[in-house]
């Protein structure tokens, strides 16, 4: 029998946070134990869920007795969530993007200081992580790319961090170099995308958008496109629930799924 994981859900009004709730409450060994919700607390009778409602993930989590915190906010909120989930011996799984090198640094020393693992996860959805690995496996051969990220217009963070995280991988494979020509201009400037180590990072926002990217390839004759598409937020799930079961294994810092699948 599974070893029952109890579960603190920060950002259970999103849109991906509606969709964990069904997750761990439709899972055996998942129990949710308490939602954060910056703008509500207390009587929980007309929420969606039927656990106590925290304001602040400190206060919740000096009350709550938790293996593991499940946050999808926003960027900011992320970070600092991340280091306090720790901080109370918690093991984050987190899904918000926007963490710079140095917040990775601390995190990685956190965990190794409190002897825990966390799973910072750019994409929860296992097609794109797959997309990711066949893209560092085309650049090998194929070094001229481009990334096309396009997203819905709700999105606080420009490029995605899957399109960020897919020109890391990219660039393991890749030296960094220049590409179109060498005397190119832009009659409007950031008509070429943002830049990384010559990889040109294109971010598109519109209504109607869930998740999508495609990393073109150019060579002599012949392009290839690799592309993933996420439809649903539920598509998501199957990664978070993979984090999750993964993460109270762990002591250490896994920044990107790729890192934990086959």
């Amino acid at each position: 029998m599974s070893k029952q994981i109890s579960i603190v859900i920060s950002g259970y009004r999103g849109r991906m946070g509606s969709e964990a709730v069904k997750l761990v409450n439709n899972t055996n060994n998942y129990q949710l134990v308490a939602v954060v919700d910056r703008s509500y607390e207390g009587d929980h009778s007309t929420n969606s869920v039927d656990v106590p409602v925290y304001t602040d993930l400190d206060s919740c989590l000096q009350s709550i007795k938790a293996d593991v915190l499940i946050d999808l906010t926003t960027p900011e909120v992320g970070v600092r969530h991340t280091k306090t989930a720790l901080q109370y011996g918690v093991r984050p799984v987190v899904g918000t993007t926007g963490f710079t090198d140095k917040d990775l640094q601390e995190i990685e020393q956190l965990c190794h200081d409190k002897n825990i693992g966390a799973i910072i996860a750019p994409n929860f959805a296992i097609g794109a992580i797959l997309m990711m690995k066949f893209s560092q496996m085309a650049a090998k051969y194929l070094p001229n790319v481009e990334i096309i990220e396009m997203h819905h217009d709700q999105k606080l963070d420009a490029p995605s961090g899957t399109a960020i995280k897919t020109a890391q991988m990219i660039s393991t494979v890749r030296e960094a170099k220049g590409q179109g020509h060498e005397q190119e201009k832009e009659t409007l400037a950031g008509a070429r995308g943002a830049d990384f180590e010559g990889m040109k990072i294109h971010s598109v926002r519109l209504p109607g958008l869930i998740a999508h990217q495609q990393v073109l390839f150019g060579g002599q004759g012949q392009a290839l496109t690799i592309r993933h598409d996420s439809f649903t937020r539920e598509s998501f799930m199957t990664g978070v629930k993979l984090s999750v079961d993964t993460v109270v294994g762990i002591d250490t810092l896994v920044y990107g799924l790729e890192n934990i699948i086959e």
